[in-house]
């Protein structure tokens, strides 16, 4: 009797015990999964952003908001704070408003100078996505499938050197062809022609001395970043060009959270992560 009745009082449910320490472990697991994720997220919200502002501040990409957007609280919180933005020309910090303004200028005393040039439409003045842009129609500038620039375009060439020598900002020569396959003895494709259309256009401006060579650059585009369509004899007119881009360097200040860069300096968004430091940061004064 005393072996039955301590049979009926052993419990078969002890597994419970085991079942809930393994679901107590894994519902922590979980949660360090989610800590980590939510974090990542935070960091790429940040990154991303940066890139948004940079773009838009240079015209790439439509400034729809310059507020921060709001969270569901109402009130914004940091990780929608948008990183400072600043372009940087020698050692002057200048807002994207005031590049804006100087570009304007630089454009409007073009067009006094190149009065002549504008009216007959071998020079075009207008403000791009990058920057202010001086595009010289093939037709006033080169003879057909030559990249030696004639003669009497070394006057415009000039008095665009005379403009742009007192400004701070950068001069990229971009050439550009239509969609017309070129094969001579000395281009073998229109890649060869635009780029040799725009070291031509430099050396000139170089032997001007009248801008600094570390401000220039060159490259060539073929045919693949056209202005009108290549279907028309005026189109294609129209796309054989080159175009002097008047452009600002532009920074971004790393002061935010989530970036290792705690020091807070300005640096070009080309440049390469800075060296690493021995010493500790210091902490930011409230």
């Amino acid at each position: 009797m005393m072996r039955e009745r301590r049979k009926s009082h052993i419990s078969r449910d002890r597994w419970l015990v085991s079942y809930a320490d393994f679901i107590t472990l894994l519902f922590g697991l979980f949660v360090v999964l989610f800590a980590f994720a939510k974090a990542d997220q935070k960091q790429q919200a940040q990154v991303s952003t940066a890139i948004n502002t940079a773009f838009r501040s240079l015209g790439i990409f439509p400034d729809v908001s310059r507020h921060p957007v709001k969270g569901a609280s109402g009130a914004s919180g940091t990780e929608n704070a948008l990183i400072p933005m600043n372009i940087v020309m020698g050692e002057e910090v200048l807002s994207p408003a005031r590049v804006k303004d100087d570009l304007g200028a630089i454009g409007r005393d073009l067009k006094q100078r190149l009065s002549n040039q504008v009216a007959t439409h071998t020079v075009s003045i207008e403000m791009g996505r990058a920057g202010l842009v001086i595009s010289l129609r093939e037709a006033g500038f080169f003879g057909s499938g030559s990249a030696t620039p004639k003669p009497e375009t070394l006057l415009t060439l000039r008095q665009i050197a005379a403009s742009l020598g007192s400004t701070p900002y950068d001069l990229r020569i971009e050439g550009h062809t239509d969609n017309i396959p070129i094969h001579t003895g000395e281009f073998d494709s229109n890649w060869e022609l635009s780029s040799a259309r725009a070291t031509r256009i430099a050396r000139l401006l170089l032997d001007m001395n009248a801008i600094s060579p570390e401000r220039i650059s060159a490259a060539g585009y073929a045919e693949f970043h056209p202005v009108a369509t290549n279907d028309t004899p005026d189109g294609r007119a129209e796309n054989r060009r080159v175009d002097l881009v008047v452009l600002p360097r532009t920074k971004i200040d790393f002061r935010v959270p989530g970036f290792t860069s705690s020091n807070g300096q300005w640096r070009r968004i080309t440049d390469g992560d800075p060296p690493a430091q021995d010493t500790a940061p210091t902490p930011s004064n409230p």
